[in-house]
């Protein structure tokens, strides 16, 4: 028997779990193939060997960075070579898309970047995956070659070219398209530019070459790294759009102000509520103004449109859509409503398991993280579901001879109350904040320790004293402030087995505001840290029958001790004499003094098992 066919068995498997998160997808009546006593739904037709030309195991429709990653992935498990093809519209192998409105666009005496070094997986560490690698992992590729039909039925796709390929397991990778304004209103003006791909970029950059005179329609993302690229031309550049403040769906008002003040020392102008009438072509065809609604106009001999994206459904329409995200409906899974069919990345609506909603993000961490994950749901018979931290960032004015480069990050969800800690000089950081929990975190220019902290932080939700934090005297001390929240339980366990090991970190991974678990097979040791209550990992643990003794609880981050300040060996000697004699002390003291100890550390805390011993953490409440 093929060493393959377990792969296939747990991918069918996979693909015929019920669906999850209350979404109310049809399947279709399939056919099933049995294998020994169990059936599985087929996910995929015969073996590779067995395919005509245009049949194909795995197709990937898409080029950009969900395609490259779901590929490694594939690759990984040792199912690309000879059963996975790639059909993109791109000229190029996938690449890491969000280069393009940043280092891409950089005047060529300020090292701008270019392909083949942006190849993904470079951005996440990964192997640079050139189209030679493709060739040498058995990748089909095939470029400039859209999809234009699906039949569901056949499980046939139709390509611009004509050619007919039959898949077995299809996955959507089509990502978005730039927003455009309509032709009528000079939306197609030469001059006037989109975003999306190389050759967008490789037509600004012409452009640029000639311009004097910049207008960016868009104060989002793309409107402020093109205009950060657009200072290191040394070109008259406005930003226009019709909201108060850059930046709008994320940042505050506050936060904006400081950002358009850095923007307008670089020789930026914004012109904010103001809406574009239409763009004009002067009398060589090309643009040579834009009229606002106000009436007035600016000139221009370059205008970028950065309004937005729509996902790029296409021809998968009959895999089910999103009626109020948009893009094509699925699962934790990223199964659509059509068996074998998936879709990931950008143009996924999937439930955002954290916040309890239904979301589609466009970013490049979702692409990856949503492309590694489905297709290792496809090949391995993972059953638990995507849960997606959402997470923004960016990195701009990196050019050479820049007087600053900007780099933030943000983790969690915009909702609640606002402290914003910092001036900005270099560092800034605002927290969101809603029923005393943290919800979000952003941070400008962080040390690579402190943007290691914001996941854990977003994900955690800890309580926050807005008090303290809104006295924080720097970023550093309101991230301390924050962190202080999370804590840390080892707990001791009855763990015999790897098949034991898995089912109680399934157990304990399944409570809400866990950031890291370990697992110490050796000393059959878990520690937990997070945002959370000991007493829920404790049941969780002992319903599984894994017998439980919590060593130590408290804070995550102890401090430091030094020894040379307090006499170093002198006062090791001393501490093993005092743990001698509080290991003498009357039990019942004992518990006591821990269990106020600890309540002092958790005032929400209720509920206290027996207390036996104290270990590692002085100020631990320990619990068995």
């Amino acid at each position: 028997m093929s060493s393959v066919l377990p792969r296939r068995m747990a991918a069918s498997l996979a693909n015929s779990l019920s669906f999850t998160a209350g979404l109310p997808l049809r399947r279709h009546p399939r056919s099933s193939v049995s294998v020994g006593l169990s059936t599985f739904r087929r996910s995929y037709v015969v073996s590779s060997s067995a395919f005509a030309n245009e049949n194909r195991e795995f197709v990937i429709v898409g080029g950009g960075n969900a395609a490259g990653y779901a590929a490694r992935t594939f690759v990984e498990n040792g199912m690309a070579d000879g059963r996975l093809a790639i059909v993109s519209k791109e000229a190029h192998a996938p690449y890491e898309r969000p280069a393009l409105t940043k280092a891409y666009l950089f005047p060529l005496d300020k090292k701008p970047a270019r392909l083949p070094g942006f190849h993904t997986c470079v951005g996440s560490g990964g192997e640079r995956q050139t189209p030679d690698w493709y060739k040498e992992k058995g990748v089909e590729m095939f470029y400039e070659d859209p999809v234009t039909n699906v039949d569901i039925e056949k499980q046939t796709l139709t390509t611009d070219s004509g050619k007919l390929l039959k898949y077995g397991s299809l996955i959507i990778a089509t990502g978005c398209t730039a927003s455009r304004l309509p032709e009528k209103i000079g939306g197609n003006l030469p001059g006037v530019h989109y975003i999306r791909d190389v050759a967008d970029a490789d037509a600004l950059i012409s452009s640029l070459e000639k311009a004097q005179k910049v207008v960016i329609v868009g104060g989002g993302y793309i409107g402020m790294e093109v205009a950060a690229a657009a200072t290191g031309w040394k070109l008259d550049t406005t930003i226009i759009f019709p909201e108060s403040h850059l930046m709008q769906r994320l940042f505050t008002p506050s936060l904006a102000g400081r950002y358009e003040e850095f923007y307008k020392e670089n020789g930026v102008k914004f012109l904010k509520g103001t809406s574009l009438k239409n763009i004009e072509a002067g009398s060589n065809g090309r643009v040579s103004c834009v009229k606002l609604e106000d009436g007035s106009s600016i000139e221009a001999d370059v205008v970028i449109v950065g309004i937005g994206a729509k996902p790029a459904v296409g021809p998968f329409e009959k895999a089910g859509l999103d009626s109020n995200v948009g893009g094509i409906q699925v699962d934790g899974l990223f199964r659509t409503s059509v068996p074998g069919i998936f879709a990931v990345g950008d143009v996924a609506a999937f439930p955002l398991k954290m916040y309890n909603r239904i979301a589609r993000v466009e970013h490049v961490d979702h692409a990856r993280r949503s492309a590694q994950h489905c297709i290792k749901a496809l090949l391995t018979a993972q059953t638990h579901t995507y849960d997606y931290l959402p997470s923004f960032y960016s990195r701009v004015f990196e050019y050479e001879g820049s007087p600053r480069k900007i780099w933030w990050q943000f983790y969690g969800d915009n909702v609640g109350e606002t402290v914003e800690v910092g001036n900005f000089d270099p560092k800034i950081a605002t927290f969101w904040i809603d029923s005393g929990k943290l919800k979000g975190v952003l941070v400008e220019s962080g040390s690579p320790e402190e943007f290691q902290l914001l996941p854990k932080l977003a994900r955690s939700q800890p309580l926050v004293d807005i008090a303290k934090l809104q006295n924080a005297s720097s970023v550093e001390e309101a991230l301390a402030i924050v962190g202080s929240s999370l804590q840390k339980v080892v707990l001791k366990l009855d763990l015999h087995d790897d098949k034991e090991k898995q089912k109680a970190l399934k157990a304990v991974s399944s409570l809400s505001g866990i950031d890291s678990i370990a697992m110490d097979m050796k000393e059959r040791k878990l520690t937990v840290t997070g945002n959370i209550d000991p007493v829920d990992v404790v049941n969780k643990l002992r319903k599984g029958n894994w017998y439980t003794e919590i060593l130590t609880v408290g804070p995550a981050k102890e401090e430091k001790k030094d020894d040379k300040k307090d006499g170093g060996a002198a006062k090791k000697d001393d501490d093993k004499k005092k743990e001698d004699e509080k290991k003498k002390q009357d039990p019942n003291q004992q518990i006591a003094e821990l269990v106020r100890a600890y309540q002092n550390y958790n005032p929400h805390m209720t509920k206290y098992y027996y207390v036996q011993s104290a270990e590692e953490n002085p100020n631990a409440c320990v619990i068995s």
